[in-house]
């Protein structure tokens, strides 16, 4: 029997951006780019989502079909570029990410969610 992990994998999604999006809420750029908590809290949590990106993209690949809204390919991409060059992390890009990519992205998870539920 297989399990459906693929509301699981949202919920991660979903929870990664929350916190990201927490981590940098009472800091500028400045902060951010001063304190390596929030640098390594933000890098870590993109990485999860884009590792639940992929395992939906290699799992459930009709899901991404009837999703193509979502940015899939930008968040597997993010975190193959930080997995694979960690040492080289641009702190602005991440920090772009978590401002400008982040917000609109927890709010079209609250729609697949809702999108699923119709689903099942």
């Amino acid at each position: 029997m297989t399990v459906n992990r693929l509301e699981d994998y949202l919920e991660h999604i979903s929870e990664a951006a929350r916190l990201a999006l927490s981590y940098v809420a009472d800091l500028d750029k400045k902060a951010f780019l001063a304190d390596k908590r929030p640098q390594q809290a933000d890098t870590l949590n993109i990485v999860v989502i884009g590792e639940a990106a992929t395992k939906i993209s290699t799992e459930y690949p009709d899901f991404i079909v009837r999703h193509p809204s979502a940015p899939w390919k930008s968040m597997k991409g993010m975190r193959h570029r930080i997995a694979h060059g960690y040492f080289d992390i641009d702190l602005d890009i991440v920090w772009a990410t978590v401002q400008t990519a982040l917000p609109p992205l927890v709010d079209q998870l609250t729609a697949l969610h809702a999108s699923l539920q119709q689903d099942s």
